[in-house]
């Protein structure tokens, strides 16, 4: 029976919206649920440890967020926003990005800015339907633009959180919505694994110390993470896809943990684990044996995961509390009774609670552990 998207709908006062980090990564409230006793424990980030155990393995998605909002001008000098989404893939375009520009009537096919002190300019080559642009870049000094995105571009945080635009603010985003483990090689994310983001390098030696381990993949997010589910049923909707990474290693503990809990690290390390079991589950082990990649293996996630699905390789969720009407509260529902639609109501529970004791929400809010 199809499920009613108002079901994943619930009122947030707005003073909940957490529009900052908390002063430490992992003073952050932690809300623990056990699903086996149905207890209920509230406590902080710091005191994960006591919830774990030798043997335990986190699964990490270590993707880096990319400074990808970019200021620039007009020949005109008309301002024109571009937001960096992901690269482009043909190889003779030169360094060429699907983008969103603003604004879009006057930035057509053909259309050129510039950015920064002669840091780049862009010709945009291509409009889609969906609103997309594709620019290609020209730097200096054969400067990718990441590399200038790195130096003038401004973190892309949710539209939830809002800014001044002050030197300080930029200083302290580009720092707090970033993992401490992301992979500042790849970065191509517009948005953070912000379930990572309570993480400290203090804590991560805890875990060590006790015998949790650790496993990293990636997933890029993208904007469709913010994209609200739009239709009258979940099933209706049509979920965004997202490309992954899955080294070896990574895969090998997800396979074979060797008897600890593989405890996923947000929603998008679930996405990840859950869409490649599934196509290794479909296709068969051997299509999905490294190859010449250098011992990674790249796959589109396309799963839509919401009640009453089964998981295949996640035994414990570390998450935030995410917004109304989403794909992550479907996760997060499905997750509390896996093959149940009775999460559903259950996870209403819990938000009820965290809203009544005035946890922080969304993005730069408090977490959650479900065991």
């Amino acid at each position: 029976m199809p499920l009613p998207t108002e079901l994943f709908d619930y009122e947030l006062p707005p003073r909940l919206i957490a529009q900052t980090p908390a002063a430490r990564r992992d003073a952050s409230r932690l809300m623990v649920v056990d699903r086996a006793s149905r207890k209920v424990v509230h406590t902080v980030f710091a005191e994960l440890p006591a919830w774990l155990r030798a043997g335990d393995i986190l699964f990490r998605n270590n993707a880096a967020v990319l400074p990808a909002r970019l200021h620039a001008r007009r020949p005109t000098g008309g301002a024109v926003e571009c937001f960096l989404l992901r690269p482009d893939t043909v190889s003779d375009r030169g360094e060429a990005w699907w983008c969103l520009v603003r604004p879009g009537k006057r930035l057509p096919p053909g259309a050129v800015f510039s950015g920064g002190e002669g840091d780049f300019s862009a010709t945009v080559l291509e409009k889609r339907e969906d609103g997309t642009a594709l620019v290609r870049f020209t730097t200096p000094r054969d400067a990718s633009i990441i590399a200038v995105a790195n130096r003038l571009g401004d973190i892309p945080l949710p539209p939830y959180i809002s800014r001044e635009g002050t030197e300080e603010e930029r200083e302290r985003d580009i720092e707090r919505y970033q993992t401490v483990y992301a992979d500042r090689a790849s970065q191509v994310a517009v948005a953070a694994p912000t379930a990572g983001l309570h993480f400290t390098p203090e804590l991560l030696a805890r875990l060590a110390a006790l015998g949790v381990g650790t496993a990293d993949m990636t997933l890029h997010v993208g904007l469709g993470t913010f994209k609200p589910i739009g239709t009258e049923t979940v099933e209706e909707h049509a979920i965004h896809r997202e490309i992954y990474e899955m080294p070896e290693a990574a895969a090998r503990r997800l396979v074979a943990p060797g008897g600890g809990r593989r405890i996923a690290v947000g929603t998008t390390s679930v996405r990840t684990i859950e869409d490649y079991l599934a196509k290794r589950e479909r296709e068969g082990a051997g299509a999905w044996q490294t190859g010449a990649g250098g011992g990674v293996q790249c796959a589109e996630a396309a799963l839509f995961i919401y009640p009453p699905r089964r998981f295949l390789g996640v035994d414990a969720l570390i998450t935030n509390f995410h917004q109304p009407r989403s794909t992550l509260l479907c996760l997060v529902s499905a997750f509390l009774t896996p093959g149940s639609t009775d999460g559903i109501a259950w996870m209403r529970e819990l938000y009820a609670e965290a809203i009544a004791r005035e946890y922080r929400f969304f993005s730069y809010g408090d977490a959650m552990l479900v065991l």
